[in-house]
């Protein structure tokens, strides 16, 4: 899929990388706008290809008292207005086939998660949407077993498909992330991206709460440009500290433009 064909998005034709970035999850009704506004202001100074990603609800939690969500549908007509009002394109995941078919009409996107990456039926829900569909590679799996979740993706007639590494399983508390992912994932003719906040995740902690490496966002991150790849995906949020989901792993709003400005270095030093 060339990033030209999202609906919506700006500085396609740029020739840098795609930038999919926002907070975890949807908290309120104004957060996720002032974090795109924000955001937005950065990758046209850069004249960076944005797509605004927030989870409408999280459907993997290590607790049941983990926060989820503010609602399904009050959280779709959130992002949906986010879209609307910067005219940007607005991600999110999908969870099952009926989510996939409602979240269809709300959002530009859609997001498969790593754990669901091989579930059959949820990729060609999503993939007869008609919409764009980026599928996280699972932290179980290799880059080269993506193929055939791709194609499950293809069979529907719908060829617009990323690809996105997180990380694979190191242990039972760590992930790793293995930049000879781009290349092989980048074989198959599709978008690669790298997701370097959740490939920082310390899962599986005793308490029950997801840990992380946020200090190592920006090594990640400059890391994936040199190793080629078409996207970056990080999650932002203005105070981690107290993000209601995975605050652990997530960049400071604030310093998001530091991070931004020496990956455009990198990738005009290629």
């Amino acid at each position: 899929m060339e990033i030209q064909e999202i609906p919506k998005i700006h500085h396609a034709d740029s020739g840098n990388f795609l930038l999919i970035a926002g907070p975890c999850v949807v908290e309120n009704e104004t957060m996720p706008l002032q974090i795109a506004e924000r955001v937005m202001k950065i990758c046209d100074k850069y004249q960076i290809p944005y797509i605004f990603k927030a989870s409408y609800k999280k459907a993997n939690r290590s607790r049941s008292d983990s926060f989820s969500g503010i609602g399904d549908e009050k959280a779709l007509k959130i992002l949906r207005k986010v879209g609307e009002t910067l005219d940007i394109p607005v991600i999110a995941d999908t969870h099952t086939e009926r989510e996939t078919e409602i979240a269809a009409e709300f959002v530009d996107l859609l997001q498969i998660p790593a754990f669901l990456c091989r579930q059959t039926d949820l990729l060609i829900a999503a993939g007869n949407t008609g919409k764009p569909v980026n599928i996280k590679k699972g932290q179980f799996i290799s880059a080269g077993s993506m193929k055939f979740a791709m194609e499950k993706i293809y069979q529907t007639g719908n060829k617009q498909v990323m690809l996105t590494e997180r990380g694979t399983t190191f242990g039972y508390h760590d992930l790793v992330v293995d930049f000879r992912n781009i290349p092989e994932m980048q074989q198959f003719n599709v978008p690669v991206v790298v997701d370097v906040t959740h490939s920082l995740q310390q899962p599986n902690q005793p308490g029950g709460v997801t840990g992380g490496r946020p200090d190592l966002i920006a090594t990640i991150a400059r890391a994936s440009i040199a190793a080629g790849a078409d996207g970056i995906f990080m999650e932002t949020h203005p105070n981690p500290a107290q993000a209601l989901s995975d605050g652990a792993n997530m960049l400071r709003l604030d310093l998001l433009e530091s991070v931004i400005e020496s990956l455009v270095r990198i990738r005009k030093a290629l």
